[in-house]
C-alpha cells in the first residue's frame, strides 16, 4: 500500500502532465470516442459492452503507465505505439496518419504539391536527384539528374532518412529551401537555393505512336486529375487522324482515387456501364459507380496492360474493361487490392484511414486475392464466401474468375533481368556510369545506342570501383561449405567446395562479356534517361518490352483480338 505522501505525490505528477501528454490524451479520446460512435450506430448490447469496457481499459492502462511507469516515457510515440498495434491486427491499408505523413494523401486528393521539381531516389545508399521536372526551380538553377544531395537547409541527408528528407523538400509555394550537392564533373560541393512552386502531379508520362496507327498512353498513378490527363493524350493521338488501336498502360501503376478510376474508365467503356460496385460491413448500403459520358475512342480497339505491381484504381479499370468486353488486357496477374478506404479527421494533429468496403467489378467479382480477417474475430468488412473458384460471367459470357487479382486475356511474361544486371542496377553502377559519361560527353543524339567501345568503357568503370558480384552459384557452393562443416567432411571437400566458391566468384569477366547484349541495353536505357530524360528513356524500352510488342501485335490482327473477346480467361 502507498503512504499519504506517496499519493500526494502521484497527485501532483497528475496535475503537471506536459502539454504534449495532455495531447495525447486529447487523441486517444478522439479516437476512442470515433469508435464509440461507429459501434453505437450498429446496436448490439453484448458486443457495445464489449466495445465499452475495452475502451476504458484501453485509457486506464495509457494513464496508468504514462503517469507512473518508472522511466519518463514519450506519451506520443507511447500512443502512438498502442493505437500501430490495435491496427495491426486488420489489414495492412488500415492506418493511423499524422500530420506529417499526409503529404502523399494530399498529393493524390489535390493533384498538385509544392516542390522544386526533383524526384529524389536512394542509389547505392546515397541521396540523389533521379528526375527533373523542366521549367520549376531546380531545372531552371541548374540541378542535374546525378547530383548528389548532400544537405538540405543545413541538415545532412542519407539514405537512412529519406522520409525526412522528402519532407524537407516539400513545402509552402514560395518558401525558400537551400540544397548542397555534389556533382561528378565538379571538384568540391555546389550550394543551391531553391524556391518552391506548385506543381501538378503527372499522372501520364508518355503519349505517343509505338506503330502504325497504334497510340500508346502509360498511367502512373491515379491522382485528382488522372481522367483529364488520359482524356487530353487520346486527343493528342487523334490529333493527326492515324489512330486506329490504343494501349493503356496500367504496369506498376499502384492506384489512388475511386472516382479517378471511374473517370478514366469513362473514357474507354460504352456510356452509362457500370463501372465499379462497393460493398462494406454486412448490412451497409452498396454502392454503384457508373461510366458518364461518351468515350472518347468511340469502338477502337484498346489494350490494357497489366503486372504485379498494377493494383487498386487500375484493377478497378482493367476489370471494367475486361467485364464488358471492351478490350483485352494483356501481361500478368495484377496485384489483387480490392479493398476500398476512407480518411477520417481524428484530431487536429492525425487522421485514420480505414478499410470500408470492397471492390467488385461489373460482373459481380471481388478484385482483393487476400482474406485479411481470415482466423480473426475482428473484420472491418463483411467477409463473403470465397470467389476464387466461382466463375462470372462478362457481357459477351466470357467465364472469368474473383479474388485473385485480374487476370490478363492474354499472358505474357516480363523480360526477366539476370543476376548480374539486376545487381548492378541495386548497387547504381548504371546510374553513376551514366553520370560520368553525361559529365564527359555532355551530349548525344536522339538516336543513341551503347556500342562495343563504350561498353567497354563501362567495365573498366566496373573495375575501378571494385565491383563484386556474387553469384548465386558461388552463393550455393559457399552454403555448401557450411553444411559440409556442420556435416563433419573432412578438410579436404571443404577446401575444394571453398575453391570451386572463389572460382565462380572470380568469373566477373566472364559473365559481363556473356551478358554484353543485356549490358547494353540497360546502359542505353540509363545514359538515355539521365541526358535526355524519361520521355527518351521509356522510348527505349519499346523495342525489349514482349508484353508492349505482343499488344501491337494484337491490335495489328482483327481476328485474334475478336477472337480473346470470345474465349474464356484462365484463372
Amino acid at each position: 500500500m502507498m503512504d499519504g505522501k506517496q499519493m500526494q505525490r502521484n497527485d501532483e505528477q497528475r496535475d503537471h502532465r506536459t502539454p504534449r501528454r495532455n495531447r495525447s490524451i486529447v487523441l486517444i479520446s478522439a479516437l476512442l470516442g470515433i469508435l464509440s460512435m461507429a459501434f453505437v450506430a450498429m446496436g448490439g448490447g453484448d458486443l457495445l459492452l464489449k466495445i465499452h469496457r475495452g475502451i476504458d481499459t484501453f485509457g486506464k492502462v495509457y494513464r496508468e503507465i504514462a503517469m507512473n511507469y518508472v522511466d519518463e516515457i514519450d506519451p506520443e510515440r507511447f500512443v502512438r505505439s498502442g493505437i500501430d498495434g490495435m491496427l495491426k491486427s486488420l489489414d495492412p491499408y488500415t492506418v493511423y496518419i499524422d500530420d506529417t505523413e499526409r503529404d502523399e494523401i494530399d498529393l493524390v486528393t489535390t493533384g498538385k504539391y509544392g516542390g522544386v521539381g526533383v524526384t529524389i531516389g536512394i542509389r547505392d545508399g546515397m541521396v540523389m536527384i533521379v528526375g527533373l521536372l523542366e521549367g520549376f526551380s531546380a531545372a531552371k538553377q541548374g540541378i542535374q539528374v546525378g547530383d548528389r544531395i548532400l544537405e538540405i537547409d543545413g541538415t545532412a541527408v542519407s539514405g537512412s532518412n529519406y522520409e525526412r528528407i522528402r519532407l524537407l523538400v516539400r513545402g509552402a509555394p514560395g518558401t525558400e529551401v537551400r540544397m548542397k550537392i555534389e556533382r561528378e564533373s565538379q571538384a568540391h560541393p555546389l550550394e543551391y537555393v531553391l524556391i518552391r512552386e506548385e506543381i501538378p502531379v503527372t499522372n501520364v508520362t508518355y503519349v505517343g505512336y509505338v506503330g502504325a496507327g497504334v497510340g500508346y498512353v502509360k498511367l502512373e498513378r491515379f491522382s485528382k486529375t488522372a481522367g483529364e490527363d488520359v482524356r487530353s493524350g487520346i486527343r493528342q493521338l487523334m490529333g493527326d487522324g492515324q489512330l486506329r488501336a490504343l494501349i493503356l498502360d496500367l504496369r506498376d501503376n499502384p492506384g489512388g482515387l475511386l472516382d479517378m478510376a471511374v473517370d478514366v474508365a469513362s473514357k474507354i467503356v460504352p456510356e452509362s456501364s457500370l463501372v465499379v460496385s462497393t460493398r462494406g460491413r454486412k448490412g451497409s448500403r452498396e454502392l454503384k459507380y457508373y461510366s458518364y459520358e461518351k468515350p472518347i475512342l468511340g469502338d477502337l480497339p484498346i489494350a490494357l496492360l497489366v503486372n504485379g505491381a498494377s493494383a487498386s484504381a487500375s484493377e478497378i479499370v482493367a476489370g471494367a474493361v475486361q467485364d464488358l468486353d471492351r478490350g483485352i488486357v494483356l501481361g500478368t496477374r495484377t496485384f489483387g487490392k480490392g479493398l476500398v478506404q476512407t480518411v477520417t479527421r481524428i484530431s487536429d494533429r492525425g487522421s485514420l484511414k480505414i478499410t470500408t468496403a470492397r471492390y467488385y467489378t461489373p460482373s459481380g467479382r471481388s478484385i482483393q486475392e487476400i482474406n485479411y480477417a481470415e482466423d480473426q474475430d475482428l473484420s472491418p468488412i463483411e467477409l463473403s464466401a470465397s470467389d476464387s473458384n466461382k466463375v462470372f460471367r462478362t457481357a459477351h459470357n466470357r467465364q472469368v474468375y474473383g479474388e485473385s487479382g485480374i487476370w490478363p486475356d492474354s499472358t505474357v511474361e516480363e523480360n526477366q533481368l539476370s543476376g548480374l544486371v539486376r545487381e548492378l542496377q541495386r548497387k547504381a553502377m548504371f546510374f553513376r556510369f551514366a553520370n560520368r559519361f553525361k559529365a564527359q560527353r555532355g551530349s548525344i543524339a536522339d538516336n543513341f545506342r551503347v556500342t562495343d567501345e563504350i561498353l567497354g568503357e563501362f567495365i573498366e568503370f566496373l573495375k575501378e570501383r571494385e565491383f563484386a558480384y556474387d553469384a548465386q552459384l558461388s552463393s550455393r557452393l559457399t552454403a555448401l561449405k557450411r553444411e559440409a562443416i556442420k556435416e563433419g567432411f573432412g578438410s579436404r571437400v571443404v577446401q575444394r567446395l571453398e575453391e570451386a566458391a572463389e572460382l565462380a566468384r572470380n568469373e566477373r569477366d566472364t559473365l559481363l562479356m556473356n551478358q554484353r547484349d543485356e549490358l547494353r541495353r540497360a546502359l542505353t536505357i540509363e545514359i538515355l534517361g539521365v541526358m535526355k530524360g524519361r520521355k527518351a528513356q521509356i522510348e527505349a524500352t519499346f523495342p525489349y518490352d514482349p508484353q508492349l510488342q505482343a499488344a501491337i501485335g494484337l491490335l495489328r490482327s482483327p481476328a485474334t483480338y475478336t477472337q480473346l473477346l470470345k474465349e474464356k480467361t484462365r484463372p
